[in-house]
């Protein structure tokens, strides 16, 4: 007999076939009728018992199933009778696997606690459960549309010996007789090393920040892609990630409408966001806020709220790009016509999901790389090898980094990034 995924039952309409899978939900129609809501992962489908058709001893196990049992039915996919392209299955025969006792997760509203300390069984909601089919989607649409560029996966190391952008915020752990090491805040000064002999690549992992911060957009354990392309200046920067997020966008609308549904996504809102980004440098950005009348300086950077004004009248995302040295990494490029800017950008999403990217060219000469790097307080010795990709063939190059939960967030609409991440890291959570 055949083992046919849900997704897959329009195909074996009329054919004995066998699914696999637990009870979602289950309903009485009579004393000879049950409907079972049924999933197996791959989709969902409503379960039919009638008993005259599957027999008496059938029917009965059919009414020991409850929420979350695990179970084989046996029996005949079918068109429903009043909506087009969905489908039941007829059951003729069960195989039991599990009886679970009273699911912990009821119908009742729950509380974010203590939903996330059962995390481990809220993954089988149907929000979640679309929630992470689409984070999977925009995890491969990123790496597709990269490797059709010619992008090549590199793979930076998770513990290193110093910090891609300052000390403050690193996880220590100690290296045996070498003292400590740190969990990776970025992959990007490796991916500098890897250009020089692959030309184009990216890395795709997680990644720690230890900010005691508690808002609904921070974790402490994250997925980042960091991608570097040799040869590739400030504005091509832009342009490919322009081209990156919208093939995403696309993506998802294509793979995951049903996913969308289920989440009660405003799909007409990711359209509208397939359009050519804005652009607007830091100073114009500050203006516009002035205006607004927030209390604001020109070298100050931009939270929550000043994101979420940046984009309010936007439908589709907004570059900030040529930021004020002073709030921006070392290994920044300076803007030739005005060195006391950075050719850096920041990728702002619409309806308030705030900041998915942060990129920027990269310092290429040896002797300014060397002068910012003292002036950090940081031993150059540490930075040896970081220099030298400087001093044997430099090139002008740059880069950025998507941080994958915050896209999620916004392809979803979920508004919490805990829900986003099959198990959130937080500075209050490390269970389950």
């Amino acid at each position: 007999m055949k083992i046919v995924e849900i997704k897959n039952l329009k195909h074996f309409v009329g054919e004995e076939i066998k699914i696999r899978g637990w009870v979602r939900n289950y309903r009485k129609g009579s004393s000879k009728l049950r409907f079972v809501i049924f999933r197996d992962g791959s989709g969902v489908v409503q379960a039919i018992a009638f008993k005259p058709e599957m027999g008496e001893e059938n029917f009965e196990k059919v009414k020991k199933l409850t929420i979350e049992s695990s179970v084989e039915l046996i029996g005949q996919p079918s068109e429903h009778p009043h909506k087009k392209g969905v489908y039941d299955f007829q059951i003729k025969d069960l195989n039991i696997i599990n009886i679970a006792p009273e699911y912990p997760i009821g119908k009742k509203e729950h509380g974010a606690d203590f939903l996330l300390s059962q995390r481990h069984l809220w993954l089988r909601s149907a929000t979640q459960n679309a929630a992470l089919k689409i984070r999977h989607t925009v995890y491969f649409a990123i790496c597709e549309y990269l490797n059709k560029d010619g992008f090549y996966r590199f793979d930076s190391p998770i513990l290193t010996p110093n910090a891609s952008e300052g000390t403050t915020t690193l996880f220590e752990v100690p290296y045996f007789d070498m003292g400590s090491a740190f969990l990776s805040q970025s992959g990007q000064l490796y991916l500098e090393a890897g250009i020089m002999s692959l030309g184009k690549v990216y890395d795709f992992g997680p990644v720690f920040r230890a900010e005691k911060s508690k808002t609904r957009k921070h974790l402490t354990e994250f997925w980042m892609m960091d991608a570097e392309a040799a040869f590739m200046e400030h504005s091509e920067n832009m342009d490919l990630q322009e081209k990156l997020i919208r093939y995403v966008i696309n993506t998802v609308i294509e793979r995951n409408s049903a996913e969308l549904e289920v989440l009660e996504r405003d799909v007409e809102k990711l359209k509208k966001a397939d359009a050519p980004f804005k652009r607007m440098t830091h100073r114009e950005v500050i203006d516009m806020l002035k205006e607004k009348g927030v209390d604001i300086g020109y070298n100050d950077d931009f939270g929550a709220p000043e994101e979420e004004m940046i984009t309010a009248d936007s439908d589709v995302p907004v570059f900030i790009e040529k930021w004020p040295k002073e709030i921006k990494s070392f290994y920044m490029k300076r803007d030739a016509k005005n060195p006391d800017l950075v050719l850096g950008s920041d990728l702002i999403a619409p309806e308030g999901f705030g900041e998915i990217i942060g990129g920027s060219q990269r310092e290429d000469d040896y002797e300014i790389l060397l002068k910012r790097i003292e002036a950090e307080g940081y031993d150059p010795k540490d930075y040896q090898w970081f220099l030298d990709l400087r001093k044997y063939g430099s090139v002008p190059h740059s880069g950025f980094g998507i941080g994958l939960e915050r896209l999620v967030q916004w392809m979803t609409g979920i508004r919490h990034i805990r829900e986003v991440i099959p198990f959130p890291r937080m500075i209050n959570r490390i269970n389950p």
